[in-house]
């Protein structure tokens, strides 16, 4: 099977990766999908003057704002997911000496 391609012959959209400085979040929730599921959250996060928006069962996010953050979305027609655990703060180098 060819690298990027499922089992209908569709290729997958790409991953796309964003560094940026978090401007602000917004939390609602708790939503419970369906029975037996944990309760999620939806943060909207504003990276660089875009929103995007982030589901998890914690109701507290890994970043600050004003973070330099770093993570992978995908667009779909309700907008920009990020995708689960791929939220961080994105580390420069250049703000390590060396030792």
């Amino acid at each position: 099977m060819a690298a990027g391609f499922r089992r209908s012959g569709r290729r997958r959209q790409p991953k796309i990766e964003v560094r940026g400085v978090l401007e602000s979040t917004e939390r609602e929730g708790p939503f419970k999908e369906w029975l037996g599921m944990p309760d999620l959250y939806r943060h909207t996060l504003v990276v660089d003057g875009e929103a995007y928006t982030y589901q998890v069962e914690d109701p507290e996010l890994p970043v600050n704002v004003g973070d330099r953050i770093v993570f992978r979305y995908r667009e779909a027609k309700a907008g920009r997911w990020i995708d689960r655990n791929s939220l961080g703060r994105a580390i420069d180098p250049s703000d390590y000496a060396a030792s």
